[in-house]
């Protein structure tokens, strides 16, 4: 059985008599290598749970956590922007937020840090009705979309549909929050909505009875990091041993899920009672699955990331406008988190 953190920072001590303290335990550092013990950790959700986040609850029921010395407890999040906040505050100990809210945040002076990007292909699309006769980007112009005026799906649209031989004016914007982009489709006062496109596609689709067809940035050539874990500055200082297990079981429990999507879909039933329907978390987490590589990262174990994706990253939100230009990764992420 693998050793606990704990258990193994014991072990070091009994050969050196020097016991350095980490993950900030009320519990002495001192128990007998092999025994069983684990810390209490909290994580904020970017959003309401659904089904991106099955792999936590799964890593949870399967005791992947536990097997690395962690006891979760999962906490529902209400937008990207708070969960930075609330995790660089301390009120969280690790979050998982999306990436171009984790950069705005730090450049505005919260002090985060990315360990890793899980979600390396952006989720970003315009969601329309397959029935709606819209195929391409192109067939946009003229047509109503909804949009949340400062997410990064709609900052970026601009250059989405630059990409796609379209200017900004030619797509008619209707400002809405997430709930009211969603009743807008559903109600035909919208003809399509930018957002992410495993979450409220699924979902449409599920209370429509209908089809959706997705126009996805990445299919234009624009691909920046979405969702991954974080945690604060002063949180890793403090628990650089527990930070690693952490990621190191996140990466387990996704690879876990992406093996069993069934199971893992199953496993948020009853857990939060945002949690949707079975039928819509098991296709919100396939959709998920596609998402978690890109070229760079390609059977490479979740959660791993590439220089150039996060270099091609921070070019992309700082010619929309997000963050400032020049920034390098290191601002933002911190790479000896990664899991092996």
């Amino acid at each position: 059985m693998k050793l606990t953190r704990t258990a193994v920072l014991a072990a070091i001590a009994a050969a050196s008599l020097a016991l350095t303290a980490c993950g900030g335990s009320s519990q002495p550092e001192s128990t007998a290598a092999g025994a069983e013990e684990s810390e209490s950790v909290t994580l904020m959700l970017n959003w309401y749970p659904y089904g991106e986040h099955a792999a936590f609850y799964y890593g949870v029921e399967q005791g992947i956590f536990k097997k690395h010395g962690i006891d979760l407890t999962i906490k529902a999040g209400q937008g990207s922007t708070k969960t930075v906040q609330a995790t660089g505050q301390g009120q969280m100990d690790f979050g998982w937020a999306d990436t171009p809210a984790v950069l705005a945040n730090v450049d505005k002076g919260v002090k985060v840090k990315s360990l890793g990007v899980y979600l390396q292909t952006t989720p970003s699309a315009v969601q329309v009705f397959t029935d709606s006769g819209i195929k391409t980007v192109a067939d946009l112009k003229g047509k109503t979309i909804a949009m949340s005026a400062g997410d990064a799906p709609s900052v970026t649209f601009p250059l989405f549909l630059k990409a796609a031989g379209l200017a900004e004016t030619d797509v008619k914007q209707q400002n809405l929050d997430a709930a009211g982009k969603v009743a807008a489709v559903l109600s035909n006062k919208v003809d399509g909505l930018i957002g992410f496109a495993h979450d409220q596609g699924p979902t449409i689709a599920a209370k429509s009875g209908k089809a959706m067809t997705y126009l996805r940035y990445s299919d234009e050539g624009i691909n920046f990091y979405s969702n991954g874990l974080i945690s604060s500055d002063d949180y890793l200082a403090k628990n650089p041993a527990l930070a690693k297990e952490m990621m190191a079981a996140v990466s387990e429990s996704f690879s876990a899920a992406i093996a069993d999507p069934e199971a893992a879909a199953k496993s948020m039933e009853g857990k939060d009672p945002q949690v949707p329907a079975q039928a819509v978390v098991l296709e919100q987490w396939t959709e998920t699955i596609k998402l978690l590589n890109t070229s760079a990262t390609k059977g490479k174990n979740p959660g791993i990331n590439d220089s150039a994706d996060w270099a091609a990253t921070i070019k992309t939100l700082s010619g929309a406008g997000l963050i400032g230009e020049g920034s390098d990764a290191s601002k933002y992420f911190d790479s000896q988190y990664q899991p092996k």
